[in-house]
Parts: C-alpha cells; sequence; structure tokens
C-alpha cells in the first residue's frame, strides 16, 4: 500500500509468556499543505493518499465551493524531504468562477489534527457556516434494515483498516443500501472530506437520497460537512454529541447512532426512516470508478 502504511518492530508482552518481537503495519499519517492562489490557507495531517479528493472535500466543508466549476485545478507543488524526493505533500489550488475566496484573515496558520476537523478555525464565527443546498425533506425513505446493514458494508471494504487498525472510514451510500464511495483515514473528517470531495469531484453535489455512513462517533463537524454537501443522513457506529444534534436538527438533517447489530437511535428527523419489513438485498457493492494516479494529474475534471 505505498505510503499508506508503514512497518514498525514492536516488543509484544502478555500476561501468560515473555515479550517477543514483532513487525506491526501501521497507518501512515503525513502533513498537507493546503495553498489558496500561493498562499498558504491550512495544513492537516492525514493519511496520503485521495490527496485531491481530500483538498476538494475541505474546500467544500470550509464553504468555499460547492460545485466542480468552482475548482479550476489541484496540482502537487514543492515539497522535499531531506534527500530531495518530492513527498507530494503541498497542494496548490486555483478557484474558478463562482468560487468564494476566503478572507485571508481566516487562514489557519496551525496545524490541524487529524483528529478535529475545525480546531485550527481562526475565528469560532466561522465554524457555523451556511450550506449553499437546502436538505430536501422528501428524500426516498430509508429502510431501517437498510441502514442497520451500512455499518457491516462499510466494515467489510476498509482494506487499510484491516491491515491496520488505526484508521477511520466513511461511505456514502444510496437509499438502498449500495455503496458509492468508501475513504479511510486516521482522521475521521478527513475520511468524510475524500468522500465529500470525489462527489464534487464527480459532479454530484447536492448529495440528495444518499446516506453518510461513518465507523466512529457523530460529532459537530461531521454534522456540519454532510450538511455543506448535501446528504440528508448521516449515520454513526458510535455515539453523537450534543451539538451535533443541535445542528442535524437545525440543518433539518437526519442523525442516525449507535446504528449496529439490530437497532439505532435517530436523533433528529426520523421521517426520512421507514420500518421495511424485510431486509432489503441492495445490488453488489461497489466503490466508484478507478481515477488517474494523483500525481499525475493536473486538472480535477
Amino acid at each position: 500500500m505505498g505510503r499508506l502504511t508503514q512497518r514498525r518492530r514492536v516488543v509484544r508482552y502478555t500476561v501468560d509468556g515473555g515479550p517477543r518481537t514483532r513487525e506491526e503495519t501501521l497507518a501512515a499519517e503525513e502533513p498537507l499543505e493546503i495553498r489558496l492562489g500561493g498562499r498558504v490557507f491550512s495544513v492537516t495531517m492525514r493519511t496520503p493518499g485521495d490527496d485531491f479528493d481530500l483538498v476538494a472535500g475541505f474546500l467544500v466543508s470550509e464553504g468555499i465551493i460547492a460545485g466542480p466549476a468552482e475548482l479550476s485545478s489541484l496540482r502537487f507543488c514543492a515539497g522535499e524531504d531531506e534527500d530531495g524526493r518530492q513527498t507530494f505533500n503541498v497542494i496548490e489550488v486555483q478557484l474558478g468562477p463562482g468560487a468564494i475566496v476566503p478572507d485571508p484573515s481566516l487562514d489557519r496558520h496551525v496545524y490541524t489534527s487529524s483528529s478535529c476537523g475545525i480546531c485550527g478555525t481562526a475565528s469560532i464565527d466561522a465554524v457555523s457556516k451556511t450550506s449553499r443546498f437546502t436538505l430536501p425533506a422528501a428524500t426516498p425513505a430509508i429502510g431501517v434494515h437498510t441502514l442497520l446493514g451500512l455499518s457491516d458494508t462499510l466494515r467489510e471494504h476498509q482494506a487499510l483498516f484491516g491491515k491496520t487498525g488505526g484508521v477511520h472510514a466513511a461511505g456514502l451510500f444510496d437509499a438502498d443500501g449500495n455503496l458509492l464511495c468508501l475513504r479511510e483515514d486516521v482522521g475521521r473528517h478527513n475520511a468524510v472530506d475524500k468522500v465529500v470531495g470525489w462527489a464534487l469531484r464527480e459532479g454530484r453535489l447536492p448529495l440528495d437520497g444518499t446516506i453518510l455512513q461513518v465507523s466512529g462517533r457523530a460529532s459537530f463537524e461531521l454534522v456540519q460537512k454532510a450538511y455543506l454537501a448535501g446528504i440528508p443522513v448521516l449515520s454513526a457506529v458510535s455515539a453523537p454529541s450534543s451539538l451535533a444534534v443541535e445542528l442535524a436538527e437545525q440543518a433539518g438533517l437526519t442523525l442516525a447512532a449507535f446504528a449496529r447489530g439490530s437497532s439505532v437511535n435517530i436523533y433528529t428527523h426520523p421521517d426520512r426512516i421507514d420500518t421495511d419489513p424485510e431486509p432489503t438485498h441492495p445490488a453488489e457493492a461497489h466503490h466508484a470508478p478507478a481515477r488517474p494516479r494523483q500525481q499525475e494529474a493536473g486538472r480535477t475534471q
């Protein structure tokens, strides 16, 4: 998996035996510098891979772009290690017509960690953003059996988690439970940004009639990202935060949590969930079409 993982020798201890030396596979984590028009806009920690999707989704989450025409180009630029090799850790963005150019005073001048997507926001007023999409009330009803099956489908397709046990996942599904796109990353918000960025670059925004399934908890930032992408339903394996529930209620978004096994809690707007009598059998799950290698792609289309 290349830079997605690293091998490291560890010493393993057990209560019924002595120490043993073994090799473990770790999920990679590296900084990614995002530049807008030549100036540094943000630096985030992420698992390398799908970086163009990550940046595109991040810009959607920041309220800067909402469609592919507003993103003129993405390219890797200066960024070398101590041996002079390209690190692919700096991406230059050129915005297109319709993009909302951010005020330089709101640039993130500190590192954004892989555990929090809003820690570096310059102003608390910039956290609550207004989506350019309105969540439709009449989206196709989602059967509760279908909803409960999404976490299992997500886990089945987490290749990087299977090797490392150290990454989060986000999966985009249609109302029948078909997997449209899955991304993994050490940061839960990065995984969501990668999914949203894929959708933007494919011209799919807003994401009406879809469900975003995440592997961990439902935080405020994940609800915000779903809202800004026009996703009407967010489902999490673990618990939601109080602020996530408040934002989902105000945004008109259906928030489901503890979605595993044979039960799920619906915290907001339960009208989108249908108590279907029998489990649905979605078509064979599939990934998004293959994309060109990012280091060779100079544009978003």
